[in-house]
């Protein structure tokens, strides 16, 4: 069965869809701006389930995916639409207030306006639509198709948090538990991410980045992404992948925390290439009083068009990408 990524390809090179392919669609505003425009659906069962979260952190998550889109162009967010399909059984109960309480409170903390959207009745289950725009300096967009051979590959902060949240909440655990202090953290990375919004703009800024994209559906996949969007491939020294420490207490075998850091998704943070010789400016940047959190150098980018290698105590072996796919 073809994956929506193998879709998306097919009706972009069916009807010669140009503009799609990156994270945001870009579309000019004015001779010094351009607009930077995204949209994600999420339906219940699918992409969220009631019982292991509230309707407040339902609503932060819903607009957390796609400003973490706008953030991975490098751009700031602007302005927001959210349509939603409700069934009745909610449409009668207070959620869609604490809903929207809590996507507004998360809008007004990313200084982001809700201007419009749609309300319709659905059957029997939630969908969200979110749609959010942002701007970024005229041509200075990042791509994920900029990569180059012998840039490094570099990711912000640690990876697998939200994977591990996942598995506790699929093991029946939940926020109203009492809980250790590591399942709350695992959990909260799960139910309310936070998108990059600060380093979206700083990596844009410092003028160096190459491609970029932001860690939705797991490390593996999303570099895949720039890979082919970059005609090159990469390889990854797993020993530098920077595991959230909290996975020790969930999984204490290394292998399933790096499963989890590499295929687990959802985390938002953000994952962008640069030349190699730049790494040091980066640095710089961040020691000069730019706080906008950890980066881990992982790997480089090889000449191997669509193929990743992972490099593990001496040895190379090909890295077939498991993240979250609809269709499977």
């Amino acid at each position: 069965m073809r994956s929506e990524f193998e879709f998306i390809q097919h009706i972009k090179k069916q009807y010669s869809l140009s503009a799609i392919g990156d994270d945001c669609a870009v579309l000019p505003k004015d001779s010094d701006t351009d607009n930077v425009v995204t949209t994600d659906m999420l339906v219940e069962t699918i992409d969220f389930r009631l019982d292991w979260t509230t309707p407040e952190l339902l609503g932060h998550k819903a607009l957390t995916v796609s400003l973490s889109d706008i953030a991975a162009m490098g751009a700031a967010p602007r302005w927001a639409m959210l349509s939603i399909g409700v069934p009745e059984e909610l449409w009668t109960t207070d959620f869609l207030d604490r809903f929207y309480d809590g996507y507004i409170q998360h809008a007004k903390r990313a200084r982001v306006e809700l201007i419009g959207g749609d309300v319709s009745r659905s059957p029997d289950r939630l969908v969200i639509d979110s749609i959010v725009g942002g701007e970024v300096p005229k041509g200075k967009a990042i791509l994920r198709s900029g990569a180059k051979t012998g840039d490094a590959i570099v990711v912000t902060f640690r990876l697998g948090g939200a994977a591990g949240g996942l598995r506790l909440l699929q093991n029946g655990r939940r926020l109203t538990d009492d809980l250790e202090s590591w399942e709350a953290n695992l959990i909260n990375m799960q139910l309310q991410p936070w998108p990059q919004l600060g380093t979206g703009p700083f990596l844009q800024q410092i003028g160096v980045i190459s491609s970029m994209i932001d860690i939705s559906d797991g490390v593996s996949s999303d570099l895949l992404h720039i890979c082919n969007a970059s005609g090159v491939g990469a390889r990854l020294d797993r020993e530098k992948i920077p595991i959230d420490p909290n996975l020790y207490h969930l999984w204490p075998s290394p292998d399933e925390q790096w499963n989890a850091a590499l295929n687990g998704g959802e985390d938002f943070e953000l994952l962008f290439t640069l030349p190699s010789d730049q790494v040091p400016q980066l640095a710089e940047n961040m020691i000069g009083g730019n706080d906008h959190g950890l980066f881990t150098v992982i790997g480089e980018i090889t000449s191997n068009p669509g193929i990743i290698e992972v490099v593990r105590d001496g040895r190379t072996e090909i890295l077939e990408p498991h993240g979250f796919q609809h269709f499977e």
